[in-house]
């Protein structure tokens, strides 16, 4: 006989739901991250290629590349997209209302 999992769904934030101190900020990294990993690999870049196409030391990209992205900020990342001819453009929306806790509720 097996025992039920007890499971809680999580948000669209892992970074929220880890308890980060600025989920959004994380998450956008993460994102931009992705994005830069995803293009030195379709172009075959070495990682020393890829430092001297970013302005980077070959470390730097090596922890980019492992996802150590600690010392990295948002402002960083995008000036490498930058250099490799990429874009980042930002969209704002208005965030779609919370709905009520139950503790809110009573």
């Amino acid at each position: 006989m097996s025992k039920a999992i007890k499971a809680t769904a999580g948000s669209d934030n892992i970074f929220a739901d880890l308890g980060f101190a600025n989920p959004e900020e994380e998450l956008l990294k993460a994102k931009l991250i992705r994005e830069l990993r995803a293009i030195i690999k379709r172009r075959k870049l070495t990682q020393t290629k890829a430092a001297e196409l970013l302005g980077l030391k070959q470390p730097d990209v090596s922890a980019l590349v492992t996802g150590r992205v600690g010392k990295f900020s948002i402002d960083r990342i995008v000036r490498c997209l930058d250099r490799l001819n990429y874009r980042v453009d930002v969209v704002i929306r208005h965030k779609p209302a919370r709905r009520a806790s139950s503790r809110a509720a009573a």
